[in-house]
């Protein structure tokens, strides 16, 4: 079972981001959940995902799949 990371706060953006405006964003929703927005727009879209979902996403990501 992939652990779902829940930051604290608010919006948070990857430390690999660095300074460039390429970034996306996420936070842990009120309702559950992880939103997941474009660090440029953050008045745009939010996606949303559930628990179960991004923790399929991140472990497609760390084994090169994404």
């Amino acid at each position: 079972m992939q652990e779902v990371i829940r930051p604290s706060g608010g919006w948070r953006k990857s430390s690999y981001s660095g300074t460039g405006d390429n970034c996306v964003e996420v936070k842990v929703l009120d309702h559950g959940g992880i939103g997941v927005r474009d660090s440029k727009n953050p008045d745009g879209d939010v996606l949303r995902f559930g628990g179960k979902e991004w923790g399929l996403f991140l472990a497609e990501i760390k084994v090169g799949r994404l």
